[in-house]
């Protein structure tokens, strides 16, 4: 049985995983994402959101520019290039934290590597584009490869699975083992099942239900369900505010040992999870904050 993770070395840094999972903050530099579309789409927006990000706690900084939303069409190397490039290049001499490139182009992760990307975190698994790879390999940056089931534009359609769980796990079992053969280091190597991506609301919650069956893979497991469908579906309001219900769920994951969140919500998820932890861990409010300034 493969030991749970607890760190994912980058390409210059090493994050180690403590009681707390490690926030990865959304910044969808997009006129179409699913929950914040357009409301950063320009270079100056989306760099002081992501400063905000950065300040409100966030451990990495996740710059997408093509949205992966449930029948979202696919957009220009080019397009791409021109959403995120200026982004990361401010960001890069202004925060600490490491930027994660959310993209399935090699050109677009390239350029990002180049500007000081630490991570590629692909939605195809790094199986959309042929040089991913390698690129991914020979930059020694910490990879982050997800499940879907068809492609952005098709994976809502019926989504089916013989045993949801089985399948995932030998799926990203697999792709583990190949990313691994093809160069890249095992440590740098983390897992998403992809909550949203090919799947209905009830394989969702089943994700979230079991999630802590995938550290058994030995690998850092990211989660990505902030502000999705199916929290207004277990909600039972589609159209009500999903901040709470995420914050629901995040606290049920990192109780499960997750190590990575991918949120919108920031600020909210570290103060929600230092007191979730603190009252947990039976610690009195001096003892917490010492031990946290210390990790």
């Amino acid at each position: 049985m493969q030991t749970i993770a607890t760190r994912w070395e980058l390409r210059t840094r090493t994050l180690q995983f403590g009681r707390l999972p490690a926030i990865m903050g959304i910044v969808n530099v997009t006129p179409d994402s699913f929950s914040d579309g357009g409301k950063f789409f320009t270079p100056d927006l989306a760099v002081q959101h992501a400063l905000q990000l950065a300040a409100a706690g966030a451990d990495i900084l996740d710059i997408g520019g093509e949205s992966t939303r449930p029948f979202s069409a696919t957009v220009s190397v080019d397009d791409e290039l021109d959403r995120v490039m200026p982004v990361i290049q401010a960001l890069r001499g202004q925060v600490s934290i490491p930027i994660s490139i959310d993209t399935s182009k090699s050109e677009v992760a390239q350029a990002a590597i180049e500007a000081g990307a630490e991570i590629i975190n692909d939605v195809t698994g790094l199986s959309g584009d042929p040089n991913m790879v390698h690129i991914a390999a020979e930059a020694g940056v910490g990879v982050c490869a997800m499940h879907m089931q068809g492609t952005p534009k098709t994976m809502q359609n019926n989504p089916t699975y013989e045993n949801l769980l089985v399948e995932i796990t030998d799926y990203l079992a697999s792709r583990d083992a190949q990313l691994i053969s093809a160069g890249i280091a095992p440590q740098r190597v983390c897992l998403d099942p992809g909550i949203g991506f090919g799947k209905t609301h009830e394989h969702n919650l089943e994700l979230v239900r079991y999630a802590e069956r995938f550290l058994q893979l030995g690998r850092p497991i990211l989660i990505g369900h902030s502000r999705k469908a199916f929290i207004g579906k277990l909600i039972g309001d589609s159209a009500s505010d999903r901040t709470a219900g995420t914050l629901g769920l995040s606290l049920a994951l990192a109780s499960k040992g997750i190590q990575v969140l991918r949120v919108h919500d920031v600020k909210s998820t570290r103060e929600a999870l230092q007191c979730f932890f603190a009252a947990h861990d039976h610690a009195t409010a001096s003892e917490y904050l010492e031990a946290r300034a210390q990790s």
